[in-house]
């Protein structure tokens, strides 16, 4: 049977595996590129929502906190995946395309 429940250990864990995304990323699309721009407001909304999942963590609100830093590490994922970033092959931060 598997374990379903959120612990603070496991909202933890997320937490710290979409820091240390965010903290590796690097832009790399040029500055004056539509690219940028997305890569800009991709690193937003990863932002946000990792903000935000921090904010329920610490609130005690385990459920939310897992659905906003799993949605935060997706908008991170994409931007790896199409390229918006540099991660530096890192394939076990992020999800790439090969």
């Amino acid at each position: 049977m598997m374990n379903d429940t959120i612990t603070e250990q496991k909202i933890d864990k997320y937490l710290d595996t979409t820091r240390r995304a965010l903290e590796k990323l690097k832009v790399v699309a040029p500055a004056k590129s539509f690219n940028k721009r997305l890569a800009d407001d991709f690193l937003n909304m990863a932002t946000s929502y990792y903000e935000d999942a921090k904010h329920f963590r610490a609130n005690g609100d385990f459920v939310t906190a897992f659905a906003a830093v799993n949605y935060a590490h997706g908008w991170i994922d994409c931007g790896a995946r199409i390229g918006l970033w540099d991660v530096e092959g890192d394939d076990q931060l992020f999800t790439l395309f090969e």
